[in-house]
């Protein structure tokens, strides 16, 4: 077959969409001719590029704030295209929306939806957008969501048939996590990995610190426009000596960052996924999260624990005290290579 795959940003950009559509992408072109259009992150990287068997293409685009992704030239390069198998990934950017314009067999949606924008502003623009992307969901052949929190919102929001809607959940590269080693330290890990924003809540982690003993260390893995904020609230707290910030870790880094935790904290105020949660339980890390949106799903109160909005830092003081070194046992994750099987099963529906 021959696929095209749409999205917003694809690695070295971070976030859980470009991390997803690298992990199917690649494991796609082991046996299939795999092309992505992408924004171009930062102006900065190769417009063309192969890279483990996929060709990537990328596309100047309007990206104010990193947010949008509007390419005119994106657009213009789908209406001439031609595929088997076109996939579109992200409602909440442009590229989604331009890619039911390529030429192709059958269309494919992954919207990743949550509903709300990370901004007032923002909010209020998906619902001066919300006709314009309904046309996607009824030009689509087959909707994938990747929780039943996601699936149901999207039948509510858009009226989409419950059974044009399939789950299937991102993956982890589960080998990846075997025989992880702890390295000796004298000092507790929380960790958060994320997008630097608002909405992602690692603010709370950082007022939680605090009230917990001295010897509670913070490492925050991630960039965005909030990282200012965070760091002048930390030294606002007087606890900027016992966080560290760290950005585009990818590989064995981030899975050191993983292994040295002894808690893992992601307070969003909204998710439809959430990859890092399940990369931290591969490394049988415990977990905090926030009971919103499909975080919940996650929660079991033996591996991942909830907490209600709004956050109370005491509350979350008190909860990471109870879990942080918490044992973790096996649980029960997907794969990529389960994913990909699914997705390709839709494809040849």
């Amino acid at each position: 077959m021959k696929i095209l795959q749409v999205c917003h940003q694809y690695p070295p950009a971070m976030g859980g969409v470009a991390v997803h559509v690298r992990n199917i992408s690649e494991r796609l072109a082991r046996e299939h001719d795999v092309t992505v259009f992408t924004a171009n992150y930062l102006g900065m990287l190769p417009k063309d590029e192969e890279k483990n068997g996929v060709l990537i293409r990328r596309f100047r685009s309007f990206s104010p704030g990193n947010a949008y992704f509007f390419s005119f030239e994106m657009l213009r390069e789908l209406r001439r295209s031609r595929f088997d198998i076109v996939h579109g990934h992200n409602y909440h950017a442009f590229p989604l929306l331009l890619s039911k314009y390529a030429k192709k067999e059958k269309f494919i949606v992954s919207p990743h939806y949550h509903r709300h924008g990370t901004t007032a502003f923002r909010d209020m623009l998906i619902r001066l957008y919300k006709p314009f992307g309904r046309t996607i969901f009824q030009d689509a052949d087959r909707v994938v969501a990747a929780s039943n929190y996601e699936k149901n919102l999207l039948i509510e929001d858009f009226e989409i048939d419950r059974d044009r809607v399939a789950v299937i959940p991102s993956g982890v590269n589960l080998e990846d996590f075997r025989g992880l080693q702890k390295e000796a330290r004298d000092h507790r890990t929380i960790l958060c990995v994320a997008r630097l924003e608002r909405f992602k809540g690692v603010q709370y982690a950082i007022q939680a610190l605090p009230l917990l003993d001295e010897s509670i260390r913070l490492e925050i893995v991630g960039d965005g426009q909030y990282k200012r904020k965070l760091v002048s609230l930390a030294t606002e707290l007087g606890v900027a000596q016992r966080i560290d910030f760290y950005q585009h870790l990818y590989g064995r880094e981030l899975l050191d960052r993983y292994a040295s935790a002894d808690v893992f904290v992601l307070l969003s105020e909204h998710e439809s996924f959430s990859i890092v949660v399940a990369e931290a339980l591969a490394a049988k890390v415990p977990c905090i999260v926030a009971s919103t949106s499909a975080l919940g799903e996650w929660v079991d109160n033996e591996t991942c624990f909830g907490i209600d909005y709004p956050i109370k830092s005491r509350q979350l003081a008190e909860l990471i005290s109870k879990v942080i070194g918490k044992k973790v046992e096996d649980v029960q994750l997907w794969n990529w290579e389960e994913v990909v099987g699914k997705m390709v099963r839709i494809y040849g529906e």
